[in-house]
């Protein structure tokens, strides 16, 4: 179900405002798009029951907790059966910070990130090759993230 028909462009206005910077205080938004505060934190409050905004919070630099290698993994399962289980065990490994399910070469794709290079290759060894399901995985260590954002907020 689309829920385009049920935001306004009001709602919209809102969402690009938080989108670019969570910390916008509410009194902000109000003047931007026109409404009292009150009515801001009611539309974000409802967008948020709705499911459009599934999170707030800080994001936090990988490289400033001494996490420097970013790495993304194609993971090939044994049969497409196995997801559920397979992501269950890759849900309690801390470094994996993203799974999907996906179409094309790869059962699921994740994003994990590693202290260094040894790090990886503990993880690579003692934690996901020994998770049942798993038959090969391809490693693509990214260099740097140019840019990261949220999807576009049609106006």
């Amino acid at each position: 179900m689309s829920l385009k028909n049920t935001l306004d462009s009001i709602d919209h206005n809102i969402l690009d405002i938080i989108t670019k910077n969570a910390r916008t205080p509410f009194k902000e938004v109000a003047e931007a798009c026109g409404i009292s505060r009150a009515a801001v934190h009611q539309r974000v409050n409802r967008m948020v029951e709705m499911g459009v905004i599934i999170g707030s919070g800080y994001h936090i630099n990988p490289k400033m907790i001494d996490f420097r290698t970013c790495t993304y993994m194609g993971i090939f399962l044994d049969k497409a059966g196995s997801y559920e289980a397979v992501a269950e065990k890759l849900r309690a490994i801390p470094e994996v910070v993203e799974c999907h399910y996906t179409t094309g070469q790869y059962s699921a794709f994740i994003k994990l990130y590693a202290r260094d290079n040894e790090h990886l290759k503990e993880i690579l060894n003692n934690k996901l090759q020994k998770i049942r399901g798993i038959v090969r995985t391809e490693t693509i260590i990214s260099l740097e993230q140019t840019f990261k954002r949220e999807v576009p907020i049609p106006l």
